[in-house]
């Protein structure tokens, strides 16, 4: 069984396609999306990563894997079909690492130094989930 999956920010469809699974992080926790899943309303968690598992693949081990970006925003998941709803979201493999790693910089010293425990900024979020989602450590 396959998902049909839809990532779209404001200005349109960013990417979209079959998929054998997703997984998203939500405010509710990690969330696993397979054929058959109940329908599910769900907020993403700012600054987090979206994965989305090719269905083409015949294991696990040699899948090809599209990772995600996302500011903040929902999913909806019903009848096998996954909408991603996003105000920011960047296909990983389109990510400029060195512009990335730069944002992640500005968006720090913007911060200034946090007190143990305050929530980073939502730049700092999403300019480390664009860097995970290229397959950097931030």
């Amino acid at each position: 069984m396959t998902l049909s999956v839809r990532l779209v920010v404001p200005d349109g469809e960013i990417w979209s396609g079959n998929a054998r699974m997703v997984i998203a992080k939500t405010l509710d926790g990690d969330v696993g999306l397979l054929g058959g899943h109940p329908p599910v309303l769900g907020i993403l968690a700012e600054g987090s990563v979206v994965r989305i598992l090719d269905p083409e693949a015949a294991d696990a081990a040699q899948s090809s894997e599209v990772m995600v970006a996302v500011s903040s925003g929902f999913l909806a998941v019903a009848d096998d079909r996954v909408s991603i709803l996003s105000g920011q979201a960047e296909i990983g493999a389109r990510v400029d690492r060195a512009a990335a790693q730069a944002q992640l910089d500005a968006a720090l010293e913007a911060a200034g130094p946090l007190a143990p425990g305050d929530p980073e900024p939502t730049e700092v979020k999403y300019s480390r989930a664009l860097l995970r989602a290229a397959g950097e450590r931030s």
